[in-house]
């Protein structure tokens, strides 16, 4: 067995996992909290990618500085994805709140194909290139054939964001505010706690993240086309349903259970069935958990 090609697997299936988990903790909060699967949530991703780019290219004209354009570019991007997720919240889903799941549901799909062809004919269908806006870190040379520095940033990157959602979910007010509203939402209202403002701080966070992911992942394989989102999505989504639905721990370690399944699966037997390996291991844990690893057969918890 090739040791160096199994840890190049095992930091590339890190690298996924990463990326899922910042997209799959979006579907599970919202979940948690409004019972609603916003399908919408990968356009966020690829919208706060787009929007880098586009960012850094005016800026890179404008001859700043590297960090400053990364700085920016993040930030805005971050920033401007998040806008659009309380848009879409308040637009397609707040009116269905009361309505049947499958309205929202349908409003949610809705969503997902007006962004990516808005984005389309805004863009081109063409895949575009994305600068490189993780810089090169010496102290990862020892260890660059198995992990490289784009690698190392996204999954730190990742673990950070995990730590500080962790840390707002159970020690903040908000985070207590959304807990509360996730068990019982009526009752939440009872007690003072506006629930329309956790729901769309709830998004705001979600695509956050997504966001985030998007940039990282773009910069990392440096293309991007108006597709991406659809495909991460949907992946993500797997990931969130296979840790458990409504439960952030679980939606992390279904995450990068998904990232190595791919990663292994694809370069020990074939690449061509990338996808249907990640499915299909989806399959299996549904048959015999349907609720998921780290899910509960009652009512999901944030």
């Amino acid at each position: 067995m090739n040791v160096s090609y199994f840890f190049q697997l095992f930091f590339g299936g890190l690298t996924r996992g990463s990326i899922y988990a910042l997209l799959a903790l979006g579907y599970t909060m919202v979940y948690g909290i409004v019972q609603l699967i916003n399908f919408a949530h990968g356009e966020i991703y690829m919208i706060g990618a787009f929007t880098a780019l586009i960012l850094a290219s005016v800026l890179t004209l404008a001859k700043l500085p590297f960090l400053a354009i990364v700085a920016l570019g993040i930030v805005v991007a971050v920033v401007f994805a998040a806008g659009y997720a309380f848009t879409m919240e308040k637009i397609a889903y707040k009116p269905l709140r009361n309505a049947p799941r499958l309205a929202a549901l349908i409003s949610a799909i809705g969503m997902s194909m007006f962004l990516q062809n808005y984005v389309l004919l805004a863009q081109t269908s063409d895949f575009l290139p994305f600068p490189a806006l993780i810089p090169d870190l010496k102290f990862i040379k020892p260890v660059e054939q198995y992990m490289n520095s784009s690698q190392f940033v996204i999954f730190m990157t990742t673990a950070l964001v995990m730590v500080i959602l962790t840390f707002v979910i159970k020690f903040t007010r908000i985070g207590k505010s959304m807990r509360a509203t996730s068990q019982d939402r009526v009752m939440a209202t009872l007690v003072g706690i506006n629930v329309n403002k956790v729901i769309s701080v709830t998004f705001l966070i979600g695509s956050a993240t997504a966001a985030l992911g998007g940039v990282l992942i773009s910069s990392h394989i440096g293309q991007i086309n108006f597709y991406i989102g659809f495909i991460a999505g949907i992946k993500a989504f797997v990931a969130a349903v296979l840790g458990g639905i409504g439960s952030m721990p679980g939606a992390v370690l279904g995450s990068f259970i998904l990232g190595w399944t791919e990663s292994f699966a694809t370069g020990y037997i074939s690449s061509d069935y990338e996808d249907v390996f990640a499915f299909l291991f989806l399959i299996l844990i549904l048959i015999f958990r349907p609720s998921g690893l780290l899910g509960k057969s009652s009512k999901q918890k944030v």
